[in-house]
């Protein structure tokens, strides 16, 4: 249980400081200010791509009725607009490794949710809640001049998302691991395992972090829980998610918010959603993918080989492929799930395929674990690379 505790502080990637909400006009866009750069004991092979992604603009949003509620944000690349949500106890720059492979094809907006990064944390008398933050991300898409952009989120960030598309903000959907699709006990494992952690980091002392980030074992030991490939991340990574998570002003209460019923309900016609979800997650294990499925039956189900709950850092080049894919103009506003887009496996999976699905046929079993042809396959695709079962199956 001390590994599962420790490995899961890795969760999120953030700066040391915590920046304070300036005085900005009601959906204005502020001056660009500097987030934080990689530390130059923890050379890695990402510093220039984190370098230019260093400078984040507040932008302020009257909510109707509501304090303003300001969130920092950071735009990259070129061509139609994708907003990326992290998870809880994440930021903006959980999509770091992504993010790189998406700016030639893809303007991206990578937001710091309340609470969370840099951004503050709700004021007060704003109540914490799905409607709330739709409407405050309402407000975002309208002070960067956003028109129904796509929407790409990860767990917390994959729920709110599907909530914008039945709002009618987003022109598509990529959720990975999305939140909200637990049985009751399923939630309790999740939030007690987050909860943990979260008091882990806050225990753990800098030195010792610092330490265990450098070696093999200290990594397979702080990020085996998040991640099925640990080692894939660079030290400062590692660091930077154990420093975030402790600093999530937002955590505590982002979790009391998440316990409330139907976080989701109902359809998203006209908008073509994609539903991605690691083999290897033991967060929040894959049957989970069946429930959303049968709430929005029109979705497509991507299986991510050897992926934990965090696939960004697991297979960066396979996210971006799979958003590229899932924001292509040519296979969105039509009203259906575009056709099967052949995606490459991520490395040090085996030979295990991306089994993209799309209506019943492909969905897998009842108990929607991905399908598999032959023992070996289905060790490796229902469980680890080593065979290993995921937690809670």
């Amino acid at each position: 249980m001390g590994a599962l505790l420790s490995s899961l502080r890795s969760a999120a990637e953030g700066p040391r400081k915590v920046l304070r909400a300036a005085t900005l006009p009601a959906a204005r866009i502020s001056s660009p200010i500097a987030a934080g750069a990689p530390s130059a004991s923890f050379p890695s092979p990402h510093a220039a791509n984190l370098r230019e992604a260093a400078a984040a603009r507040f932008v302020e949003g009257q909510l109707a009725g509501l304090a303003p509620v300001t969130m920092a944000c950071e735009r990259r690349g070129t061509g139609e607009p994708v907003v990326l949500l992290h998870g809880i106890g994440h930021h903006r720059r959980a999509w770091d490794a992504v993010v790189p492979h998406l700016i030639d094809a893809r303007e991206t907006i990578a937001v710091d949710l309340p609470g969370f990064g840099q951004s503050p944390d709700l004021p007060p008398s704003v109540p914490r809640d799905l409607p709330t933050t739709v409407s405050a991300l309402r407000a975002l898409f309208a002070a960067l001049g956003l028109d129904r952009p796509h929407v790409v989120g990860h767990s917390l960030g994959g729920l709110i998302a599907l909530r914008l598309a039945q709002a009618g903000l987003a022109r598509s959907v990529t959720a990975l691991a999305p939140a909200g699709f637990w049985t009751a006990a399923e939630r309790r494992y999740a939030f007690g395992m987050l909860t943990a952690a979260w008091y882990g980091t806050r225990l753990l002392p800098e030195g010792a972090l610092e330490r265990l980030s450098r070696t093999a074992a200290g990594q397979a030991v702080l990020t085996g829980t998040l991640y099925g490939q640990t080692g894939r991340c660079t030290p400062e990574t590692v660091v930077a998610g154990l420093r975030a998570l402790r600093e999530a002003r937002g955590f505590t209460a982002t979790l009391r918010a998440g316990r409330a019923p139907d976080l989701f309900s109902g359809e998203i016609p006209g908008i073509p959603v994609t539903i991605a979800w690691g083999s290897c997650d033991r967060i929040l294990p894959g049957r989970q993918a069946a429930r959303v499925l049968t709430m929005i039956p029109r979705a497509r189900l991507v299986w991510l080989p050897g992926c934990g709950h965090v696939p960004m850092n697991d297979a960066p080049e396979l996210i971006a492929d799979l958003i590229l894919a899932a924001s292509r103009s040519g296979l969105v506003g039509a009203g259906e799930p575009a056709a099967p887009v052949p995606v490459p496996p991520p490395l040090g999976t085996g030979e295990v395929p991306v089994d993209l699905c799309r209506g019943s046929a492909a969905r897998g079993d009842p108990t929607g674990r991905p399908p598999a042809t032959d023992g070996a396959a289905e060790r490796r695709v229902r469980g680890c690379p080593d065979g290993r079962r995921q937690a809670g199956r």
